[in-house]
C-alpha cells in the first residue's frame, strides 16, 4: 500500500486531494500548520500531522512523524491580490517562504529518501497564472513561476534515480474563498492604494463574472492522474479554466 504526504491538507486543495487519495486505498499523511480533528475523515490509513513548511525544524520532525513516502505533493501555499505598489516587502517574503522556499525545502529534505529508493514523486501545485497574463498577482505569479521553473530543472536531475517532478495548475475556485483569503477580509478600498481602486475592482467583477471555474475535486483528480502518469508530461492544468489557458498558451 502507497503513502502520499500532503502540505496544506486542511482546506481546499489539499483537503479534496487527501480525500481522493485516500478513496483510492492510500495511506494519506495530511499536513497542516495546526492539526485540527474533524477535517478529514477518521481512519487507520489517514494521519495528521503539524507542518509548517518555513521552519527547518518541523520539516524534519514532520517527516520523521510520518515514515517512508512514496509521494509528496506540495500544496501548501499563501493566496495573494494585491497591487505590486502598495505591497509590503515583508507581505513579499511571507509569500516566497511558504509559495516557493517552503516547497524547495520539502523538496530537498525528501529527496533522499526517493533517490535511495530509486522512485518516488514530487507533485508541485503551483497554479493556472502561469499560464497567462493576470493583473492583481504579480507577486503570487512570480512566486508560482518560479516554482514552475524550479520543477522542469530538477525533472531532469532527478530523472536518472527514477524520481519524478511534476507540477499540477490549478484554475480560478470559488469554493475554496481564494479571494476572501488573499485579502484577509479586507475589502479593496483598504489593500489597494487609492488611484487603483476603480480599476482593481472592475477587474475583480469582470473575474468573477466569467464562465469557467475549477472545482476542487479537478484539482484532486488531477494530482491523482500527474503521480501515476508515464509518458514523461511536466505540467498538468487541473479545471476547464486552466486546460483553456493551457491550450490557448
Amino acid at each position: 500500500m502507497k503513502t502520499v504526504l500532503i502540505t496544506g491538507a486542511s482546506s481546499g486543495y489539499g483537503r479534496e486531494t487527501a480525500v481522493h487519495f485516500h478513496a483510492q486505498g492510500w495511506n494519506v499523511i495530511a499536513t497542516m500548520r495546526t492539526p485540527r480533528a474533524g477535517v478529514l475523515p477518521e481512519s487507520d490509513r489517514l494521519r495528521i500531522v503539524g507542518l509548517d513548511v518555513t521552519k527547518p525544524e518541523s520539516i524534519t520532525a514532520a517527516f520523521e512523524e510520518a515514515g517512508p513516502i512514496d509521494v509528496l505533493v506540495n500544496n501548501a501555499g499563501i493566496p495573494s491580490i494585491s497591487v505590486f505598489e502598495g505591497t509590503p516587502m515583508a507581505r513579499v517574503r511571507e509569500i516566497f517562504e511558504t509559495n516557493t522556499f517552503g516547497v524547495m525545502a520539502m523538496t530537498q529534505a525528501v529527496l533522499p529518501r526517493f533517490r535511495e529508493r530509486g522512485t518516488g514523486v514530487v507533485v508541485n501545485v503551483t497554479s493556472s497564472v502561469v499560464l497567462g497574463h493576470m493583473p492583481l498577482s504579480a507577486i503570487y505569479k512570480a512566486s508560482k513561476m518560479a516554482v514552475e521553473g524550479f520543477t522542469a530543472s530538477l525533472a531532469l536531475e532527478l530523472a536518472p534515480f527514477g524520481v519524478e517532478a511534476k507540477t499540477v495548475e490549478p484554475g480560478a475556485c470559488l469554493t475554496t474563498n481564494f479571494a476572501d483569503k488573499a485579502m484577509n477580509g479586507a475589502p479593496l478600498d483598504e489593500l489597494i492604494p487609492a488611484p487603483y481602486v476603480s480599476w482593481a475592482k472592475k477587474t475583480m467583477a469582470d473575474f468573477t463574472g466569467q464562465d469557467l471555474f475549477t472545482k476542487e475535486s479537478d484539482v484532486a483528480e488531477t494530482v491523482w492522474r500527474a503521480v501515476h502518469d508515464t509518458t514523461g508530461q511536466l505540467r498538468f492544468p487541473a479545471g476547464p479554466d486552466a486546460v483553456q489557458l493551457a491550450q490557448a498558451k
